[in-house]
């Protein structure tokens, strides 16, 4: 059952407009229901992707879908890439066109992540905001490391699993600043909106009260996933310590400033495809039939390929 979860129906309908909200306005209802999967090819192969359409057809997960749900309220959309409990390491893919989701190849081979005992899979539902970049060409005074070149991930920590290619509207609380093989890769603490604990989580201090040992949970998975691997463990800006909302969201505005460079070409970014259908301006913006035309290259969706046995294997860590 946990395996399956990644792969979803072509085309289910993928988000549901929160009844707790009254005030949003229209464009936050658009956001919030009308996007939708289309997968092709295989899952856990490696020419399986996931496709997003929006409200008008095709879309980019990385460009077109909007960074703010309701800017007001500081509500984000977040584009789930892994469904909590799940070893499939997915990512929106950033080197092609309209930006599929695709699983992660490592020697040729589809990537899993490790269980290191007591984990099991990704902790929580992760994935990115959209219409953000971490810019490999700035050095962030925070950290005196570069960008890794990828919007921003997000760990939604709310109760329910989403689904692969679901867009979420979280609430930021947070933050760490993890060192990634020499790179910045800011992970951005978030909840559902929907969830029951949402109201009683503002802070990053919240966290802690209601979800006693969360915050260490978190930070010890980034610090030991790659040691089965063979790599060290991972290293952190602030001896580790992650840091408040407020700091996190000025994160956010900073990498969707870097987004907004890259998209009108200031940024620098050869190996990023910036295809969309809806970002006005934007040089390479392409029409629907363009879009349907790429989706259609990709082979049908067929059977899902096995997973490893040993992806099931627990790994026990010593630091």
């Amino acid at each position: 059952m946990l395996r399956r979860l990644g792969a979803i129906v072509a085309s289910t309908l993928l988000t549901t407009v929160p009844k707790s909200f009254t005030k949003q306005t229209a464009f936050y209802k658009m956001s919030t229901s009308a996007y939708s999967i289309v997968e092709r090819g295989s899952p856990y192969s490696l020419d399986y992707r996931v496709f997003l359409r929006g409200p008008n057809g095709f879309i980019s997960p990385f460009h077109d879908i909007p960074l703010y749900a309701d800017k007001e309220q500081r509500i984000f959309n977040m584009v789930v890439e892994i469904p909590r409990w799940t070893n499939a390491k997915m990512e929106i893919n950033k080197e092609e066109r309209l930006n599929p989701i695709k699983q992660d190849v490592k020697k040729e081979k589809p990537r899993y992540v490790d269980n290191c005992f007591p984990h099991h899979g990704y902790i929580w539902n992760y994935g990115a905001l959209p219409q953000t970049w971490e810019d490999p060409n700035h050095i962030d005074s925070n950290t005196q490391a570069k960008g890794d070149n990828d919007p921003i991930d997000v760990c939604e920590i709310g109760f329910k699993v989403h689904a692969q290619g679901s867009v979420v509207q979280v609430k930021v609380l947070g933050c760490f600043a993890l060192i990634d093989e020499g790179e910045t890769d800011w992970k951005i603490l978030a909840i559902d909106v929907t969830d029951p604990l949402a109201k009683q989580l503002n802070d990053l201090s919240d966290i802690e009260q209601h979800l006693p040992g969360f915050l260490h949970a978190s930070r010890e998975w980034f610090k030991v996933y790659k040691i089965p691997q063979g790599k060290p463990a991972n290293q952190f800006a602030f001896n580790g310590e992650p840091k408040n909302r407020d700091f996190a969201l000025n994160i956010i505005d900073e990498t969707h400033r870097y987004w907004t460079a890259l998209m009108s070409q200031q940024g620098q970014a050869a190996d990023i495809s910036t295809h969309n259908t809806t970002v006005t301006g934007s040089a390479t913006k392409i029409e629907q039939e363009d879009a349907q035309a790429i989706v259609d290259q990709a082979p049908p969706l067929g059977p899902a390929q096995p997973i490893p046995v040993e992806v099931d294997r627990w790994h026990y860590i010593r630091l």
